[in-house]
């Protein structure tokens, strides 16, 4: 049969056709604005057989192009096929027998099938393309969650950047201090954790006392990050597009 009105799929894989050419291939002497509402009455509910949709119409008008938008709709097979009754005219009755050949061929048990590849296609592409979006924080959980050990800050630097974040260690404390992790006061406690870190448990410190040659003994305080505390910043940076760092 040849085509009458131009059929396509929403994304529900139904089939729908467009309201203005439906109204053009009838042959409707009445406007397409004041047509369309008066097939409506016929207990069609917006959202449920059809749907709005804007359009761009080019129009010359003297030597130039004049674009402007016009509305038209996008009408289930069921509400098309009903409409094409209503008009109680030749044409009408040859679109909808177009409608109900094309519904048939649309269920026929090869097209079901067809229809059902091609969907689970899709769904199988966009699962691979979030997995390989995902990959690099599932294999850093991954790791953290199998190591308890803390590293220091410099080597958290170098596991960022196997996660794609361009990072150095100098800038790495640099973003630590600016954002509330690491006390920014210079004194003995610059670079160590605030409360706020200790309070989520972020990061620990460590402290090796140091016998000198003339006998006095100093202690070195070393701020390290936690298992806990290297899966929080690596997502934290892995889960926003872009930090200042």
């Amino acid at each position: 049969m040849n085509e009458l009105i131009n059929i396509t799929l929403n994304e529900n894989h139904e089939p729908v056709v467009s309201g203005r050419q439906l109204h053009e291939t009838l042959g409707v002497k009445t406007a397409y604005k004041d047509w369309f509402p008066r097939m409506t009455e016929y207990g069609f509910v917006e959202g449920e057989d059809f749907n709005p949709l804007k359009i761009e119409q080019v129009r010359q008008e003297g030597a130039r192009k004049v674009k402007r938008q016009i509305e038209d709709h996008v009408l289930k097979l069921d509400m098309a096929k009903e409409i094409a009754m209503i008009q109680r005219t030749d044409k009408g009755k040859e679109v909808r027998t177009y409608f109900i050949q094309v519904e048939k061929d649309f269920n026929s048990p090869e097209k079901i099938m067809a229809r059902a590849l091609l969907m689970a296609d899709k769904k199988v592409h966009k699962l691979e393309a979030q997995i390989e979006a995902d990959r690099p924080k599932v294999l850093f959980a991954d790791a953290v969650s199998a190591s308890k050990s803390s590293c220091l800050i410099g080597e958290l630097a170098k596991i960022l950047k196997q996660n794609g974040i361009d990072i150095g260690q100098n800038k790495l404390f640099q973003w630590l201090r600016s954002n509330g992790y690491l006390i920014s006061r210079r004194g003995d406690s610059w670079n160590q954790p605030t409360q706020k870190s200790m309070d989520l448990e972020l990061f620990e410190l460590k402290k090796t006392n140091i016998n000198h040659a003339d006998g006095h003994t100093t202690t070195n305080t070393t701020t390290k990050v936690t298992g806990k505390g290297q899966q929080y910043f690596v997502n934290k940076f892995l889960n926003q597009e872009r930090l200042t760092i």
